[in-house]
């Protein structure tokens, strides 16, 4: 085991730490300046160490100068920066340099030793990371589900043939058309994507198929649409299920004979396109309400890949997290943030409804905004502690949370349960001062349902919403009153005239046609 390396001027000081730290079992080499240490990390017959714990203002170089140079040769190595000048300058200075944690003193020897033991964990957990870092791959996943479509897409990497991808918001339904395209004979060809929810729809014929000069009003030249663009390589068809019924004709046309005609032109044009189409919309109950052309369905799906929500991966929290952690600490050109398994095993029980999306947005808001270079479960963003409601009482674990999932080959037993932890590991008592329990699964239903209408940008979310909630509401308070309408009223806390006019409005006369005594 390496030693732990303690840098102060105070004899005193090193002398109570080095007999703490050997009551513990753990090896320490003490030193009393900056230069001396650097001499010692310069030799490559003497052992690194584990950790470095250095005192902030010492003769010579100071603490944070040491830090600075010390993380320049050795950036994975923990360091606890001490103080007695317990100021707002040196904390911000210590993490902005890179420390693990800063200890101010005096500190309670109890609590020191926690520390160092902390530091020490996760230097072993960096250790390992480093040993088997390589380039970050373009997809993740350890659960048996994501390894269901890993060795579907090895089984089409071969192929031409068309896919559809589906799966909820967020769940990187387009890293699987990478993924697929980059596996393909057509690698060295164009990947072109096109969100069809995202263009309005006038405009969204031009942008697949192109238009001539002269067109429509403001269309000054000629323009080579999507399928043109992606000519010998892939096209990726984002939120199939919400492109326009009467285009739909046209990409049918596309799909079976490569042919198709730009907007305002004469000239028909061959497209060896492969399409990748994803959805997150059920098409088959699409199909039922007349919304999605079912030979158009039954052209896509050729081969159907069902990418899983992250609630059913939740084995992948954790390795996401930490990638994501060193993709946004890259990206801002700061120290990677370490993360507890605490909290991590609050990460592991959310419910994600906006899925990996969500997770690698949580990571860059950690880098940015949590305090400290490791990461508790007090550090996570409110969109995580919201969804458990804070109590008071006893200090307890974070209990699952309840949620609805799709029967999925990702859970290894039948119960959906299985793949939710039942408590938190025994240090997360400590570290979550209040119990968090769960809330209603409606709620986050509710909450699943918004973020999806959202991100398909969808218009009026708030009244399909709203007409969809009262709805319900009025429906399940007539049937406990068996059609009285004022006692349905009185229950809802609500005026007679009221339910009267909302009944109307969302055309719930038909289905109440019970006998009104009131």
């Amino acid at each position: 085991m390496k030693p732990v390396w303690i840098v102060d001027d105070d004899q005193s000081i090193r002398f109570v730490l080095e007999k703490a730290l050997l009551r513990e079992q753990l090896p320490t080499r003490s030193f009393s300046n900056a230069a001396d240490v650097l001499r010692a990390l310069a030799s490559s017959d003497e052992p690194g160490p584990q950790i470095l714990v250095s005192d902030i203002r010492m003769p010579g170089e100071s603490g944070l100068e040491l830090l600075e140079k010390v993380k320049a040769r050795y950036p994975s190595l923990p360091v606890i920066i001490m103080t007695a000048f317990s100021d707002l300058d040196s904390a911000v200075s210590a993490f902005q340099g890179g420390a693990f944690e800063y200890l101010p003193k005096p500190f309670d020897l109890s609590k020191a030793i926690e520390l160092i033991r902390r530091a020490m964990e996760e230097s072993r957990r960096e250790e390992v990371a480093d040993t088997g870092r390589t380039e970050a791959p373009e997809m993740m996943g350890q659960a048996p589900a994501m390894q269901d479509v890993f060795r579907a897409i090895g089984r089409l990497s071969q192929s031409h043939v068309t896919v559809l991808v589906t799966g909820e918001s967020g769940s990187g339904k387009e890293l699987v058309a990478r993924a697929l395209h980059k596996h393909s004979p057509r690698a060295n060809g164009p990947f072109v994507a096109i969100n069809t929810a995202a263009i309005p729809k006038e405009l969204l014929e031009s942008e697949l198929f192109g238009h001539e000069r002269g067109a429509f009003t403001g269309a000054q030249g000629q323009r080579r649409g999507r399928f043109e663009q992606a000519d010998g390589g892939t096209l990726f068809l984002d939120e199939i299920g919400d492109m326009p019924f009467e285009l739909q004709t046209r990409l049918l046309r596309v799909l079976s004979d490569g042919s198709f005609y730009r907007v305002g032109g004469h000239t028909s044009i061959k497209s060896n396109v492969r399409v990748i189409a994803a959805t997150h919309q059920d098409l088959e109950e699409r199909v039922k309400l007349g919304l999605f052309r079912e030979d158009l369905l039954h052209r896509l799906n050729v081969i159907r890949l069902r990418l899983p929500a992250l609630r059913e991966r939740r084995e992948d929290v954790a390795p996401l997290t930490r990638h994501f952690l060193q993709v946004s600490a890259h990206q801002l050109g700061v120290e990677v943030k370490r993360i507890s398994e605490a909290a991590l095993a609050v990460l592991e029980a959310f419910p994600f409804p906006g899925n990996v999306r969500q997770l690698e947005n949580i990571c860059h808001w950690l880098t940015v905004m949590a305090p400290s270079q490791s990461i508790e479960p007090k550090d996570l963003p409110p969109e995580v502690l919201s969804a458990f409601s804070l109590g008071g009482g006893a200090p307890a674990v974070v209990q699952p949370v309840a949620w609805t999932a799709p029967p999925s080959s990702a859970y290894v037993s039948g119960d959906a349960n299985a793949a939710v932890p039942a408590a938190l590991p025994p240090q997360t008592e400590s570290a979550l001062p209040l119990p968090l329990q769960p809330v209603n699964t409606w709620e986050l239903d509710l909450e699943h349902e918004a973020l999806e209408l959202l991100q398909a940008d969808s218009a009026d979310v708030w009244d399909v919403l709203t007409r969809r909630f009262e709805s319900r509401l009025i429906r399940a308070a007539l049937q406990t009153t068996r059609g009285r309408r004022v006692d349905a009223a009185n229950r809802l806390g609500i005026g007679r005239n009221t339910i009267t006019r909302k009944i109307q409005e969302l055309g719930l006369d038909q289905q109440t046609a019970l006998a009104d005594s009131a």
